[in-house]
């Protein structure tokens, strides 16, 4: 079994929390004065950082230090979050990307700049001068005293023994204690286990720290933000007294030994600490502790670093605070899709069994097959389940491209999203992505107006591009709708019948005439853009969308804006198809595509001869004969069926000799063989082994398309 090595893990995890950050800055934009969004995105710093430290991306946790110092001014209110800033922070976080997944082709100069201007932007020095310059200055204090407007502090901690194993480092943890002020560090081992009880990736040391510093007491909780939890940890004031404090008064005050224990030890006349650890009342560790705590405060300097370190570990039981179990865990995406084609074998061999069943006259079999059924049943729906994400995750990734195609073409956008929580297969999520993004920069390039043009037209002066995902059925409905100056239904009808793609004069409804845009080489812009206007691109979303089984609707209103719907199934692994027989071969349809079916007798069969088209309730339907598409040649039927299927608003029939049932089909691919062969869109292996294709309802309706046309034409 393959596992993943740190650096995947830590890339893995960045880009989920590069994905926070651009969402609190541009969030950021809109509601600078939200704390909650700005605490959002200095955590997302601060954990790049002490992660790439951690990982041994050392490049990264040095830029986003400095990053990570100028939010911390914005978090304590000392510099506002301008829209310059947030612009400079999304540069930021390109850089720190690039520097995670190629750092071959991060320049040092591009992060240098950006570095240069945030500290344009923050004012005064630089950002790592700046930390540098607000930590005390301790040597100027006098002995046995605090430093004006600092405080003392005592600081007891041990980490969750899978601390390292959830991504804690704690060396970390004590530089950070360390860059508040003066600190004096010293590592506790008496929950050491002897050598041949340890395990190597658990945490078993605890840490003292006695801390001047000049920050409040939330500083300090906030280096401990995201272990808080599932630690152990205490934070106590104490004061600088000199001489005045004992080493049994320390250690008593630290709850290390009872007040009696320390009685008895004056009364023999032994150096204290000697006798404490002589009649195992405290540690060797817990005394060095008590000690460097008193030399701390006689002096009032720190001997950072003094004890023993260790890297952290994983810890499991005996510690208050023990971590919490886990109730998420990561899954490379091959696997998922190998438990998928396991489920879709299993799904077969149900069918199979269930065929076996029907035939049998034993009552026990055919319950055993129903059961069967019922867990597999249960079981697809639950591995599709695990499969679908959120389209939010996808949603997220276009506020950015509005932000900056608004700011490049000079127009204020805002983008609304809707519907976030539908979740949709992982496959077609990820396959989704390109032809989403065209959509929406064409929304941006020609349906929005530029300002002016909004005002005069009694607009907001802000654009509004929506994105909304619903569930319907079996299918899922994406949307990309705007509020712009909506399609030119002349200046199309225009353009097609000069490219020669309908007749002068055509009447077309509006849902076939906006069907023509995604024709290749079609574009009404005036000229060419950067965005777009050579006509390349939304012939490919359509083979895009086609390519996942779905489907584009079209509905403008001039002047009032455009919608564009996308209807996409939710799994591209299992569907339910209709299975039907053609001659003695049996093929099956996506039954999300199925709208009924009905009979053909022979009498209307020859009827129909030359024409090929049925009347459905008073709508005349084209309709292809599939054993003459197929080239069957033995003899049909004497009472065929039609099955009406629809695609992008059309409808078609389908002739077949007999329509079998309802069948789970699993899907698989066509060989690279039959790649060009446009009627079938894969095949499925049935309950008794035998192979069936899976008919391509897209190109059946367009071919019973032409059918119409010709016969409009010849009529």
């Amino acid at each position: 079994m393959s596992t993943l090595d740190p650096a995947t893990i830590f890339r893995q995890e960045a880009q989920e929390l590069l994905e926070q950050l651009e969402q609190a800055l541009l969030d950021l934009e809109h509601a600078p004065d939200d704390d909650d969004l700005i605490n959002s995105a200095f955590r997302a710093l601060h954990t790049v950082k002490g992660s790439g430290a951690m990982f041994g991306f050392d490049a990264v946790a040095t830029f986003t230090h400095h990053v990570e110092t100028a939010f911390d001014l914005v978090r304590k209110g000392k510099v506002a979050p301008s829209r310059a800033l947030i612009a400079v922070g999304l540069a930021a976080k390109d850089h720190m990307r690039l520097l995670i997944e190629t750092p071959d082709l991060a320049e040092a100069a591009d992060g240098d700049a950006i570095l240069q201007s945030l500290k344009q932007i923050v004012g005064g020095p630089s950002p790592s001068m700046a930390a540098a310059e607000a930590a005390p200055e301790p040597e100027d204090a006098p002995q046995g005293t605090s430093p004006e407007g600092t405080s003392t502090w005592r600081i007891r901690f041990r980490l969750a023994r899978d601390a390292m194993a959830m991504g804690t480092n704690p060396l970390l943890l004590l530089d950070e204690l360390r860059g508040l002020g003066v600190a004096t560090v010293v590592a506790r081992t008496e929950g050491v286990p002897a050598l041949e009880e340890m395990a190597a990736t658990e945490c078993h040391l605890a840490w003292d720290v006695v801390l001047t510093t000049s920050q409040p007491r939330t500083a300090i909780e906030e280096v401990f933000m995201f272990v808080i939890d599932d630690m152990e940890l205490s934070i106590d004031a104490i004061g600088m007294a000199g001489e005045g404090r004992r080493i049994g008064e320390i250690l008593v005050d630290r709850g290390d030994v009872a007040q009696q224990a320390v009685d008895a030890a004056v009364a023999a006349q032994m150096p204290l600490g000697t006798l404490l650890v002589k009649s195992g009342e405290v540690s060797p560790d817990t005394l060095a502790a008590a000690l460097a705590e008193q030399q701390h405060v006689r002096t009032g300097l720190g001997a950072a670093g003094t004890g023993p370190s260790a890297l952290p570990g994983n810890p499991q039981g005996g510690v208050k605070g023990a971590a919490k179990a886990v109730d998420s865990i990561r899954v490379p995406a091959e696997r998922l899709d190998e438990l998928m084609d396991r489920v879709g074998e299993l799904v077969i061999v149900q069918s199979r069994l269930s065929q076996v069943a029907a035939f049998s006259n034993d009552a026990e079999v055919k319950a055993i097959a129903e059961e069967i059924e019922r867990l597999a049943h249960e079981l697809r729906d639950t591995t599709m389940g695990v499969r679908t994400v959120p389209i939010g995750s996808l949603f997220g990734r276009f506020r950015r491209l509005v932000h900056d195609l608004a700011n490049e073409l000079g127009k204020r956008i805002e983008l609304v999203t809707v519907g976030e929580e539908t979740e949709l297969d992982k496959t077609v999520i990820e396959r989704l992505n390109d032809p989403l993004i065209h959509l929406i920069r064409n929304a941006i390039d020609h349906g929005l107006e530029a300002p002016e043009g909004r005002a005069a037209a009694g607009k907001p002066a802000a654009g509004r591009i929506t994105l909304t995902a619903c569930h319907a059925g079996a299918e899922v409905m994406v949307s990309i709708s705007d509020d712009g100056r909506g399609l030119d239904r002349a200046r199309i009808q225009s353009r097609a019948e000069d490219q020669g793609l309908i007749p002068a004069g055509a009447k077309l409804s509006d849902a076939e005439l906006f069907q023509l845009i995604f024709e290749p080489g079609f574009s009404t812009a005036k000229e060419v853009t950067s965005l777009s206007g050579r006509g390349v691109g939304m012939d490919v979303v359509k083979r895009a969308i086609e390519g996942l089984r779905g489907k584009i609707d079209i509905a403008s209103t001039p002047g009032e804006g455009t919608r564009l719907t996308l209807r996409l199934p939710l799994t591209l692994a299992i569907i339910d198809g209709l299975l039907v027989r053609v001659g003695t071969g049996r093929y099956a349809l996506p039954l999300s595509a199925v709208e009924e079916c009905v009979e053909l007798s022979a009498e209307e069969d020859a009827r129909s001869r030359g024409r090929s088209f049925l009347n459905i309730r008073g709508d005349l339907v084209p309709f292809l004969r599939l054993r003459e598409l197929f080239q069957v040649t033995e003899p049909p039927d004497r009472y065929q069926k039609a099955v009406i299927v629809s695609f992008g608003g059309r409808r078609v029939g389908l002739v077949v000799d007999q329509v079998i049932g309802n069948h789970q089909t699993v899907i698989k691919s066509l060989s690279k063989l039959h790649a060009d062969v446009e009627t079938f869109a894969g095949a499925t292996i049935l309950g008794d082994g035998a192979v069936a294709l899976i008919l391509d309802i897209a190109n059946l309706v367009k071919l019973g398309m032409a059918y119409e046309n010709r016969f409009k034409a010849a009529s």
